[in-house]
């Protein structure tokens, strides 16, 4: 049972939302719990299969570390696989924790040279942790007999200050403290996409041509910028709609409303002008995704100009 904030000590279980012996990714919801103040959703950090689920739908003040259930890792057989006995650790009396504190800090194991560094701070810094924290994390403090005041002094190494379970064993000493460290430099270095080895190719040079077929060759016309097109169009269907939008529904629609949606249907199948890409679109050009996105519009670029008006008849509005 994870502790969803540093206050919880127990828990409801509302729904499990994945099966035993059903496979799970990372991201994906395992169960909803409940508490006396707010309903969340556990989701799984890494792949993998449930084994067994030990308190089902509807289990009642579960408390915050108890065995809920059971999980392997993707790819393995869980009908081989010998589930553990559920050794959670009993809290002791603070007063033997704090008598047993001495003993182990003067007597450390030879074996184990990890032990002895410790990751605690020696300063007065604080850390603020977004919850609900980790499962495992949870867990592990729950275990450890961590206290709320004690959590704020670890930091957080994971995306965006999570706190880890490798920063809670790096704080106890279990660990070497610099492990988490760098798992934040790693962390940090994935958050940004990093285009520093892409190089932009460039032409290859043409070849080479004799002076006088050079000289042969005619000069290029300038490219024009703006360019108009003059076609003759009658208005007679556009007449006869409007007379008869006007008699079904009494509204008056004007030529320029016509004229206009004319334009935005002609603008959506006329070719894009040339104009500078934005910075999207050259990044879509970088990942390769211009090759499969629509190809766009004009965007409104070519503009009707009536040069001849209809007779002055029907530019007069129809008596209502």
């Amino acid at each position: 049972m994870p502790a969803l904030s540093p206050t919880m000590t127990e828990g409801n279980i509302a729904t499990w939302k994945v099966k035993e012996g059903e496979a799970f990714s990372a991201g994906d919801v395992l169960l909803e719990i409940e508490t006396d103040k707010a309903s969340m959703d556990v989701e799984a950090q890494d792949d993998g299969i449930m084994v067994k689920i030990m308190a089902g739908d509807g289990s009642k003040a579960v408390q915050v570390g108890t065995r809920i259930g059971v999980i392997a890792e993707a790819g393995d057989d869980i009908n081989s696989l010998e589930i553990p006995a559920d050794e959670q650790a009993k809290e002791q009396p603070k007063e033997q924790s704090s008598a047993q504190a001495p003993k182990e800090s003067t007597a450390p194991s030879e074996s184990n040279p990890v032990e002895k560094k410790s990751a605690k701070p020696t300063g007065n810094d604080t850390y603020e942790h977004k919850y609900p924290l980790l499962p495992s994390v949870g867990h592990l403090i729950k275990e450890k007999g961590i206290s709320e005041a004690d959590l704020k002094k670890i930091k957080g190494t994971g995306p965006h200050g999570r706190l880890l379970k490798g920063d809670i064993l790096a704080y106890l000493g279990s660990i070497n403290p610099e492990t988490p460290a760098a798992n934040e430099v790693n962390f940090n270095n994935l958050f940004h996409l990093d285009l520093s080895n892409i190089k932009v190719a460039t032409k290859p040079a043409p070849p080479s041509k004799p002076v006088e077929e050079a000289k042969a060759e005619a000069p290029k016309a300038p490219v024009v910028e703006n360019l108009e097109v003059s076609i003759p169009i009658t208005l007679s269907k556009v007449v006869e709609v409007q007379n008869r939008i006007h008699e079904t529904l009494g509204v008056f629609l004007p030529i320029s409303t016509f004229v206009g949606r004319a334009a935005e249907v002609a603008n959506d199948d006329l070719p894009p002008t040339k104009r500078t890409p934005t910075a999207n679109e050259l990044f879509d050009q970088v990942l390769g995704l211009d090759k499969i996105k629509a190809a766009k519009g004009s965007r409104g670029v070519y503009l009707p100009q009536i040069s001849a008006v209809p007779p002055t008849s029907l530019l007069t509005p129809l008596s209502p």
